[in-house]
């Protein structure tokens, strides 16, 4: 199992888009909010500033990068407000780029994020290594880039995520502490690689190697809500995701996500998406 993994594929949705700009003193360029997106800037050369209502403006320098996990807006801008003007123009390249997310099958994980993940030059030699590919393929096109540009972009954004979550200059908070804690970390495992196991509380103490009462403190502590509130929830969205990308009668989906009989799948499938099995598949299916 390889919880970040699974995280992207159940809320990813359409295609990543990206382009390649530059530009030249003096500029200032407001990006508009994208709902349902998480956006990125890297500052491939030269270097900028980061313009946010209510926030201290923030130098990005050359190989930084900025991921704003809700697609909120925000400025890059040659130089902070109140500046003196450059005496000679300069150059600055920047790679932006969204991926669309599925807020109705929005991680916690990804929804807790900060808005702003500012990560510097320095992190990350893979991270420079998707950054590099990308720039490449963006700069001059050749065979097959169509088909490696979605590649290198959903590769960046992993390495993005993963990158913000091992570092240690990043505070752990959140799930980035949740998924430090060993115990924590192995109960989660368990749930994403068997879903359909008969887990209890105890079960998943077990298997996290600790007692049931503070094993469920503890994940409640670290993850934002009890185990078993968490696993219905990893359940349905999985069921969700076979809803849309299958033809699988329901009894299928039903097992697959730990349910013995469609109906009992059907009523917890409803309490957590408003609507049955059936008719959410079928309004899927009149979308594409």
């Amino acid at each position: 199992m390889d919880l970040l993994s699974d995280v992207i594929a159940v809320t990813r949705t359409g295609e990543p888009r990206s382009a390649k700009i530059t530009w030249t003193t003096p500029w200032s360029h407001w990006f508009g909010p994208v709902p349902a997106a998480a956006g990125f800037q890297v500052i491939l050369h030269g270097r900028c500033w980061l313009l946010r209502p209510g926030h201290a403006p923030l130098e990005l320098r050359e190989g930084d990068i900025l991921f704003l996990a809700h697609g909120q807006g925000h400025t890059l801008a040659d130089s902070p407000p109140g500046a003196e003007p450059r005496a000679t123009a300069t150059r600055t390249v920047t790679l932006c780029g969204a991926y669309e997310l599925d807020p109705a099958r929005a991680h916690p994980l990804l929804r807790t994020l900060p808005e702003t993940i500012h990560l510097p030059a320095r992190l990350g030699v893979d991270l420079r290594l998707a950054v590099d590919l990308l720039s490449a393929e963006l700069t001059e096109p050749r065979l097959g880039t169509d088909a490696l540009v979605p590649a290198l972009l959903e590769s960046l954004l992993v390495y993005i995520l993963r990158t913000w979550f091992e570092s240690p200059d990043e505070p752990a908070t959140g799930w980035a502490l949740a998924l430090r804690d060993p115990v924590i970390a192995a109960a989660l495992r368990a749930m994403h690689e068997n879903p359909a196991e008969p887990w209890t509380v105890a079960t998943l103490a077990s298997s996290a190697g600790l007692s049931r009462a503070p094993f469920a403190r503890r994940f409640a502590e670290k993850v934002g809500q009890p185990p078993l509130t968490y696993l219905t929830w990893w359940r349905m969205t999985i069921a969700a995701q076979l809803l849309r990308d299958t033809t699988a009668p329901l009894t299928v989906i039903a097992g697959k996500v730990g349910y013995g009989s469609e109906f009992a799948f059907s009523a917890a499938f409803k309490r957590q998406f408003g609507v049955s099995p059936g008719r959410y598949r079928r309004a899927r299916d009149l979308q594409s």
